[in-house]
């Protein structure tokens, strides 16, 4: 009953991530921000309140928590497979190569996709996984801390030479996005293979994701190993504390991400130290969203029965990621419906599509195991054995 509460629990976390994504992506435009201007005051008040109040929320920390619940699902698969006197890291890398094709196949349709990233990434917890928690927790400590960055910070402090390399990811983009406000389905195709993983993969490098994203993968893991999900007395009064601590961190954090600019005049400094500072904030903000829905889901009945309804969301949550790429194609895309909206609509969209999925999630989950994808990414990750 305790490791299915934790995997409940741990669906729930996702559905809300998932949940996350699209609004912000439906925000975004999907990396369109192709906005039709509003004169209107009270829309144009709307669209400034739903814009800061989805980012403040998710931004940053939609895909993290999704990052951490991999690690640990990656704990969960791993953990069973030793039970049964097997070693499951070749068999996860092989996962990820089908990760990986999931990701590739997703680019052509989206200019964000992270599965490639993730799957490329997620051979750090192969490396890993037989390490003791606590040399795990001191690897994961060291990347959560940016290390690539804090070198671009003290190269420029100590090197007066000292130049970075310029940014690619306007080299990427921008083509995408000309041709995605105007061009047809070949067009687009034709651009997403040249340009959207390589743009996708550029902006996360030099916005220090990949070595968030292997901490919080790493994290996940030692969430799994030390049961850090399931119910308990110690477990409560650590989120308590966590829940307070994060908070403490995360305000002074992001105010100091607004003030730098007024001491910092070094861009070469100013830039890589606001990636650090924001990624700090947002981890702290995350976690703060992760124990509080853990409080909520385990001691209130009201918010146990609300965040109940995200499991299937969340069982779901490759099949639901992969199609909201499709849909969110289909409608901001010159290929599809080409929609110039406002902020507020575009919103109102992603409250639609999340509507939308986590109604067929319902739907699927009461009468099949597995999600459609999850099917047969699980079926193709054993392929070749009898025991799944």
């Amino acid at each position: 009953m305790k490791d299915t509460q934790r995997i409940d629990v741990a669906d729930a976390l996702r559905g809300f991530a998932v949940m996350g994504i699209v609004l912000i992506h439906c925000l975004e435009n999907y990396n369109l921000f192709n906005f039709t201007p509003i004169d209107n005051d009270w829309m144009k008040f709307a669209d400034t309140a739903i814009n800061s109040s989805v980012f403040f929320i998710f931004g940053g920390k939609a895909y993290g928590m999704f990052a951490l619940l991999f690690g640990f699902s990656f704990f969960i698969q791993d953990n069973n497979q030793l039970k049964r006197g097997n070693d499951f890291r070749l068999r996860f890398l092989w996962r990820l190569v089908l990760l990986f094709i999931w990701g590739m196949l997703n680019s052509l349709i989206y200019t964000g996709d992270v599965l490639s990233q993730y799957a490329l990434i997620g051979i750090s917890l192969i490396l890993v996984c037989r390490f003791s928690t606590k040399t795990v927790l001191i690897i994961a400590t060291i990347l959560v801390l940016q290390p690539t960055e804090w070198f671009k910070v003290f190269s420029a402090l100590f090197n007066p030479d000292y130049v970075p390399a310029q940014s690619m990811v306007g080299y990427h983009y921008d083509p995408l996005t000309k041709v995605l406000l105007n061009g047809n389905f070949m067009e687009s195709l034709k651009v997403m293979v040249e340009h959207s993983q390589l743009g996708t993969s550029t902006w996360a490098f030099e916005n220090g994701r990949f070595p968030q994203i292997a901490a919080l993968f790493m994290f996940g893991m030692v969430i799994g190993r030390k049961g850090f999900f399931l119910l308990n007395d110690e477990n409560t009064k650590k989120w308590i504390r966590g829940m307070v601590i994060a908070v403490i961190c995360f305000f002074p954090l992001m105010g100091l991400v607004g003030m730098l600019p007024n001491y910092i005049t070094n861009s070469y400094i100013l830039t890589p130290l606001q990636v650090i500072i924001k990624s700090y904030a947002n981890v702290a903000f995350m976690t703060f969203l992760i124990l509080l829905i853990l409080l909520i889901f385990y001691k209130t009945v009201k918010g146990h029965k609300a965040l109940a309804l995200l499991i299937p969301y969340g069982k779901m949550s490759l099949t639901n990621y992969l199609v909201q790429s499709v849909i969110g194609g289909f409608i901001f895309y010159s290929w599809g419906l080409g929609l110039s909206t406002s902020i507020t609509i575009s919103f109102l969209i992603g409250i639609a599509i999340f509507l939308v999925q986590c109604s067929f999630s319902h739907w699927w989950m009461k009468r099949y195991r597995h999600g459609p994808l999850e099917y047969i990414w699980k079926k193709a990750t054993w392929i070749g054995t009898k025991k799944q």
